[in-house]
């Protein structure tokens, strides 16, 4: 080898270890990952369970699902779970709860020691129990929630995925005017009700006060706005059968919205209450339980969907004026569940338990009168795909981006692994404690009794 060809050889070293000085190799970063064996997997929207699948999860998305065998890149720190023939299952939603106000009785509210302070410890408890129901998500659909939703997203607090509405705007008189007797008109007198200092409501009459309330509960990170637009069973001036917010008053909410990317949902029951939000351009109707035939073919029309409960006539704890105020919402409802799925609504199901937190552990209990009218796959369509797709029409004001509702790869890693197979059996459903055998959101494993 002739001096030249040294030179070179020795100068090629020098320029490749004083690369590898200047730009040392990079180590790779490591992720933590979940994978599941031998799981049959309901995807959210197919009639049938995929059978026999792996599932591997890293960090907080669905990375992989397959029949074969896994091979985990040595980065990923794994957790292994045998899911020996059991189904998982997307995380449940309920898209009409009210952390706040199902957490407390009445009397909690009604209390003038009340703060948010000294209740904070009960509605996180509630919340996390909830998760531990299965549900990784929720909407809250009124009340004083943004501080706790951002403690939560923090982790400071194990909880749902939340989409916050923030205060319920209502008319003077409407089913969000929360004033005790003794307090008088903001307007007329100056002084904002105890409800409206909580962030509980805000009442606003007129165009001008409705835009001003949008817009405060936008400025807070509302990831959509919620309207009373007719009367309530638990609310006390209000008669149910009322309609409420002119259409200049409901439009300008829905401007409001709009120009924030996202979208009006409003607390209505009667056809007339329906047919003004449809036409003021509202795309959630919240309850809807006294509807008509030809108001639900309105809805197909403009594509707006109806986000409804089954309810109960009365529950233990309910207060009988409020018991006596719900009886034509029941008597609608028998009529309102069928007639919706023969005309092709959009569907969305939750539970707007009020003032009763007892009643919040049948939570999972409640979805199973959905079975009147919808085959087991159906059903927990609708609690999951479905109702993931309404928490979609938030767009850009989502508070977490990325496919919730299904266990497909590249979707968010929410998923429940049940102890048998619920296409089957719903009754699983119902009984979270026994047949939650893991539960996890964002990744995060919660509750895992097979550890």
């Amino acid at each position: 080898m002739n001096n030249s060809i040294k030179s070179i050889i020795a100068l090629s070293g020098f320029i490749l270890g004083l690369t590898l000085s200047l730009f040392p190799r990079q180590t790779i970063a490591q992720q933590n990952g979940v994978l599941f064996t031998d799981v049959n997997v309901f995807d959210g929207v197919s009639n049938e369970l995929l059978e026999n699948r792996n599932v591997l999860v890293v960090d907080n998305n669905i990375h992989t699902i397959t029949q074969h065998s896994i091979t985990v890149p040595e980065n990923i720190s794994l957790t292994t779970i045998d899911g020996n023939g059991r189904t998982l299952i997307p995380g449940l939603i309920d898209n009409h709860v009210h952390l706040t106000f199902g957490s407390l009785s009445m009397q909690e509210l009604m209390n003038p020691e009340l703060t948010l302070e000294s209740v904070a410890g009960k509605i996180a408890d509630e919340a996390h129990k909830m998760l531990l129901r299965g549900f990784t998500s929720v909407r809250d659909a009124g009340g004083p929630i943004f501080e706790f939703k951002a403690a939560v997203d923090a982790g400071m607090f194990p909880a749902p995925r939340i989409w916050p509405s923030g205060a319920t705007i209502s008319q003077t008189a409407g089913h969000g005017d929360f004033r005790l007797p003794t307090e008088r008109s903001r307007r007329f007198f100056g002084e904002p009700s105890r409800a409206e200092l909580m962030g509980a409501t805000f009442i606003a009459d007129g165009r001008d006060e409705v835009l001003t309330a949008v817009r405060e509960n936008l400025r807070f990170g509302a990831s959509q706005i919620k309207l009373m637009a007719g009367g309530g069973t638990s609310s006390a001036y209000d008669p149910v059968d009322v309609t409420q917010y002119t259409f200049d008053e409901m439009r300008a909410a829905v401007e409001a919205a709009e120009d924030w990317g996202t979208y009006v949902m409003v607390h209505a029951y009667t056809p007339r209450a329906i047919r003004r939000a449809i036409e003021a351009g509202v795309k959630v109707i919240e309850h809807g339980q006294m509807i008509d035939e030809e108001t639900l073919r309105m809805m197909v029309e403009h594509d707006v969907w109806l986000s409804t409960q089954v309810l109960r006539a009365s529950t233990p704890d309910m207060d009988p004026l409020r018991r006596e105020k719900r009886k034509p919402v029941i008597e609608g409802q028998a009529k309102m569940w069928p007639m919706a799925k023969n005309l092709g609504v959009k569907i969305a199901w939750g539970t707007d338990f009020l003032f009763e937190p007892a009643l919040n552990e049948e939570q999972n209990s409640y979805i199973l009168p959905l079975l009147e009218w919808f085959t087991p796959a159906e059903t927990l369509k609708i609690v999951t795909h479905d109702n993931a797709q309404l928490l979609a029409l938030s767009g850009l004001r989502s508070p977490y981006q990325g496919r919730l509702g299904v266990v497909e790869e590249g979707a968010l890693a929410d998923l429940i692994l049940v102890n048998g197979n619920p296409l089957e059996n719903m009754d699983l459903i119902a009984d979270p404690a026994e047949n939650f055998l893991v539960i996890m959101k964002d990744g995060k494993i919660y509750k895992n009794t097979l550890d």
